[in-house]
């Protein structure tokens, strides 16, 4: 049985992610690695009840588990290719509270194909150690301390004294340790959404929802916006207007070609990214590569042609040479780091960076394999002089529809049309 989707495993807790698949998964790793795996979570009720799973899964393969709890996945996986061990990430990043994930790192990575096809094999066949090899639990309490002075060394030179920033921390695994980062760095930090009950996280804040702190954004302040894990970050400029991932990579692009860290002169983002960027970036003499949506495709494409920046609209940003995951507080860093160095407001910086007018449609369906009809081909072959993209979504039960183009009233009648068509196809197939 396939487990993993585009990002770990993830679902509905107790409907598909049940704790038996968190032990299942937990022995399958256990049984493959030698020594010790580490544990985080962000802030959802499930993750007390899927971490025990997993430590009893590991646990009783053999291996030793190391407990770090609430923290990002990149501090995870930073600490993970510190380390040169394995690690379990219990989030599902920017889904709702109902959902959680499983994602397994190792030495900093997610997995390939093969190791993921070769975990769910394990996963059928539990493996117990004898009872004097059973793992032990330790709650490392140096995990936070281990990636904030990686953070501390990196940005060594760092000075954001009369910053003033909004955070959002999406009540999520952000909610603790990013605050204070940046207030060491010297920013002037006002923190929202900072109270996680376990089932508010992303709800109705963080990264995918921006227009509900533009009432903060007053007197020279700018956002800085997280999801759930702390894998993605965007701003909200001065103005209060969104800075995306595609203005982030194209302000950041031009701050690593200037400091010589930029490789080979290419920037990898993915379909879904503004055209905009392109010519943004073309005409300073950086190449764009574009790959399918998702962080592991944009990773795998930088690993294979050596480039150091690439991302996605969504504000999921790899830095090669700081991270080997998209880091939302590396990505926040850069981005003041590069608005510093240009002396200009956040706004000013915004309006280089072209972006035609998108409309994006998630639309509910039964079976996602419905946009591959006839008719919504037809239709999409039909459309000239305007970008549309249709495609699955690897964690929830929705057909994307993104129209890009000209005019904005256009693009929306355009991705209106697709998105009935593909709900009457739907209607027919229940």
């Amino acid at each position: 049985m396939r487990y993993f989707g585009t990002d770990g495993i993830r679902g509905v807790v107790n409907e598909f992610l049940t704790p038996e698949l968190a032990f299942r998964l937990g022995n399958a790793v256990g049984n493959m690695v030698n020594g010790k795996v580490f544990i985080a979570k962000d802030t959802r009720n499930s993750g007390d009840m899927l971490e025990a799973a997993l430590i009893a899964g590991i646990t009783s393969a053999g291996a030793d588990v190391y407990r770090c709890g609430i923290m990002p996945t990149p501090a995870l996986a930073l600490i993970t290719k510190l380390e040169d061990a394995a690690g379990i990430m219990i989030s599902a990043s920017h889904n709702p509270p109902e959902y959680n994930g499983l994602k397994v790192i190792m030495k900093g990575y997610k997995l390939p194909d093969s190791l993921e096809e070769r975990i769910e094999n394990e996963m059928q066949n539990v493996k117990y150690n004898s009872f004097e090899k059973v793992g032990r639990v330790i709650d490392y309490r140096l995990a936070e301390e281990e990636y904030f002075n990686y953070i501390k060394e990196l940005y060594k030179n760092l000075d954001l004294s009369g910053i003033k920033i909004v955070m959002d921390v999406a009540n999520g695994a952000t909610f603790n340790l990013n605050p204070k980062i940046l207030e060491y760095f010297g920013a002037k930090i006002e923190v929202v959404n900072n109270e996680p009950d376990g089932f508010n996280i992303n709800k109705d804040c963080g990264s995918t929802h921006p227009e509900n702190i533009k009432n903060y954004i007053v007197n020279g302040k700018i956002g800085i916006l997280h999801d759930g894990d702390g894998d993605r970050c965007i701003f909200l400029d001065e103005n209060g207007q969104e800075f995306h991932g595609d203005k982030i990579i194209g302000l950041t692009a031009l701050q690593l070609k200037k400091e010589g860290r930029l490789k080979n002169d290419k920037v990898v983002v993915t379909i879904l990214s503004n055209m905009g960027l392109e010519r943004f970036l073309n005409e300073n003499s950086i190449d764009v590569v574009r790959t399918k949506v998702g962080d592991r495709y944009v990773l795998e494409e930088m690993l294979k042609e050596n480039i150091t920046l690439g991302g996605e609209r969504s504000g999921h940003i790899i830095y090669l040479d700081r991270s080997t995951t998209g880091d939302g507080l590396i990505t926040a860093l850069e981005t003041l780091s590069a608005m510093v160095n240009s002396g200009k407001r956040l706004a000013d910086l915004s309006n280089l960076i072209p972006d035609y007018p998108q409309v994006m449609l998630n639309v509910k369906v039964s079976d996602k394999e419905v946009y591959k009809s006839k008719e919504v081909f037809e239709k999409l072959k039909s459309i000239k002089d305007y970008r549309v993209i249709v495609r699955p979504s690897g964690t929830e039960p929705v057909v994307r529809v993104l129209v890009e183009g000209p005019d904005m009233d256009e693009s929306t009648i355009i991705a209106n049309d697709i998105a009935d068509l593909i709900k009457k196809f739907d209607n027919k197939k229940e």
